[in-house]
């Protein structure tokens, strides 16, 4: 089984994905954005390679505008060379790639032209799989879409619009459970009609869950039923419910505890598990590290790199902690060290900690800052020692020397990606 992540990578230099209004959407500006995603598409990959994560979502805005009329480039020849390398790297590491259309593609919709919108969207999803050169076992994902005053007539025009659609659509989707509309029982009516497989969604279920008292393990498990050789190992997505705002918000991160319980639920085979979670491919890596087993300590080591100023801004003492569980080179504790920085990180930063671990970061810096560089750090460092500023303009100071020095150590660490800091992505 695989757990991933979806769409973009958090502390990961040369992954962003570039967007442009439409009114700008000339042909040479989207080639421009188009190459600029292929290399950050290229990037993640490789990350998630070098990171042991096997399941990994593409964003549908790696093409800007795929779908629309605006959008003229034959990206697909043009690109052909570029999408084949990727897919190349997808396919040799035994990567599974997925792609979701947006909540606007609604294939069971009855006007005509919103379901020939959504149509269109699911070529050009289809049509980019193709070009990675990936086989069936990479899905599209779709939610069925809306009621529109009649569940049952809404269900069957979707089954009639998925038998219109071209085959490599069709061997590649796959349907969801929604929060609304379209619980797991519904979704499973219309599998058994049209012989696509079934997406489970825990968040989904829990918001809109069918009337039927079943467990959601044997929900899961119906699900499993629908998912064919060809269509590769069943995929669920797991989400956990951030409590401070509105039901079926997503989680800033998974919580290891009630993510492992989650897991050891799962009799027999586990299925392959997309993550939706705000902070991805940390979750995604704090995951794997829990479920996987591994021989020595390196895997361990090299995530607490990436965690240990910002841990050490929020506390001390946990900090210390990490350092001497970490010390036993012959255990792999990874479920006490995750226990242990989420602690920390459910802590509030103090202020002592904190320029503990700006001071650390910048030495990094300091025999390359140039007097300027050293007069602004300081400035903001004493402006929120005294209260008078605050810790983000240290972070931003701090962010932009690791980028002008090309310190790829602490541009992919988590210090910065604090909610607290300005360049937290919740995309």
């Amino acid at each position: 089984m695989s757990i991933g992540y979806a769409c973009l990578a958090q502390a990961v230099p040369g992954t962003d994905i570039k967007k442009c209004l439409i009114k700008n959407a000339s042909p040479g500006r989207l080639r421009e954005l188009i190459g600029i995603n292929m290399d950050a598409l290229a990037n993640m990959v490789e990350y998630n390679i070098s990171n042991g994560i096997r399941l990994y979502r593409v964003s549908s805005d790696i093409i800007p505008f795929a779908s629309s009329p605006v959008n003229t480039v034959p990206w697909a020849e043009e690109f052909k060379d570029r999408l084949a390398l990727i897919g190349g790297r997808i396919k040799g590491s035994g990567m599974r790639v997925s792609m979701h259309p947006g909540q606007y593609t609604v294939l069971n919709s009855p006007d005509e032209k919103i379901a020939a919108a959504a149509a269109a969207e699911l070529d050009y999803h289809a049509l980019f799989l193709d070009s990675l050169g990936v086989d069936a076992t990479n899905k599209i994902i779709l939610h069925i879409g809306g009621v529109y005053g009649d569940k049952a007539a809404a269900s069957a025009r979707f089954v009639e619009r998925f038998q219109a659609l071209p085959e490599n659509v069709r061997r590649r989707l796959v349907i969801e459970n929604d929060d609304r509309s379209y619980n797991v029982g519904d979704v499973l009516e219309i599998s058994a009609r049209s012989g696509i497989p079934v997406v489970f969604d825990n968040l989904h279920h829990l918001a809109n869950p069918p009337a039927w008292d079943i467990p959601q393990e044997e929900w899961i498990r119906a699900c499993a039923a629908t998912w064919r050789q060809p269509d590769g190992r069943q995929k669920i997505h797991y989400s956990q419910s951030d409590p401070d705002k509105k039901p079926g918000a997503h989680s800033a991160s998974i919580n290891i505890d009630e993510f492992m319980e989650f897991y050891e639920s799962l009799a027999g085979e586990k299925p392959d598990i997309m993550l939706e979670v705000k902070d991805k491919n940390i979750s995604a890596r704090k995951c794997l590290l829990c479920v996987e087993q591994f021989e020595t300590l390196s895997e361990l080591e090299k995530e607490w790199g990436r965690y240990k100023y910002l841990v050490l801004e929020h506390s001390q003492s946990h900090y210390q902690q990490i350092r001497e569980l970490l010390k036993d080179k012959s255990a792999f504790p990874a479920l006490a060290f995750f226990r242990l920085a989420q602690s920390a990180l459910d802590l509030p930063v103090d202020k002592g900690s904190a320029i503990n671990a700006a001071s650390h970061v910048w030495g990094y810096f300091k025999d390359l800052a140039d007097p300027a560089q050293k007069r602004r750090y300081m400035k903001a460092l004493d402006a929120y020692a005294a209260g008078k500023g605050g810790l983000a303009a240290v972070k931003r100071g701090l962010y932009s020397l690791a980028e002008q020095h090309g310190q790829d150590y602490l541009l992919s660490s988590y210090y910065f990606l604090d909610p607290r800091a300005a360049r937290t992505d919740e995309a």
